[in-house]
């Protein structure tokens, strides 16, 4: 009878050690993404070239890009400042919020998509057949094009570490990335 006694206590024991992920909340995210919109669009889908769309990202890779920024990893000025006061359920709440809004395409070059569509296989292997992310890589389909060839050459350049993406974009030339950068904006 006591050894019941005994597994019952460790057993509350133990469920009382053991913290609950703290699930999600859109609706707290849709709040606190308002100071989001100047940048990223008021449905996260940014009306400014050179600022990526939110809108239907993978919220892992939104949840990672925001500790990076809040911790230094990756730095922008505002960003940085932003994602500094951030808490831990911001980062959640905000990322369950923008991957939970539709995408849409920023558009792209017509005559350039067909040169860049050939040369996206290699990036779907991590950021999924339709380009459309994969877990914390980010989709990359519908990105303004001007954002993504930033993104690209700062990857070539190692101003943005990634190592993988590092070493892929160090090969692709200037019309390599114009190109794919145009195919995804299309999508």
């Amino acid at each position: 009878m006591n050894n019941s006694y005994l597994k019952i206590g460790i057993s509350v024991m133990l469920l009382l050690l053991i913290s609950p992920t703290q699930a999600a909340d859109i609706n707290a995210g849709k709040t606190r993404a308002a100071i989001c919109m100047g940048c990223h669009g008021d449905a996260g889908v940014s009306k400014n070239r050179m600022f990526p769309s939110l809108a239907g990202q993978t919220s892992a890779y939104l949840e990672n890009q925001l500790k990076h920024f809040k911790s230094g990893e990756r730095e922008n000025p505002t960003m940085s400042a932003i994602a500094a006061d951030l808490s831990d359920a911001d980062i959640k709440n905000l990322a369950a919020y923008f991957s939970s809004l539709p995408g849409k395409s920023a558009g792209g070059d017509a005559k350039l998509a067909p040169e860049g569509k050939d040369k996206a296989a290699m990036c779907m292997g991590c950021h999924g057949n339709k380009l459309q992310g994969n877990g914390q890589f980010p989709k990359l389909a519908g990105q303004h094009p001007q954002y993504l060839r930033k993104q690209l050459n700062e990857f070539k350049s190692g101003t943005r570490k990634a190592g993988q993406m590092n070493a892929i974009a160090k090969n692709l030339s200037d019309e390599d990335i114009k190109a794919l950068a145009e195919y995804f904006g299309s999508l």
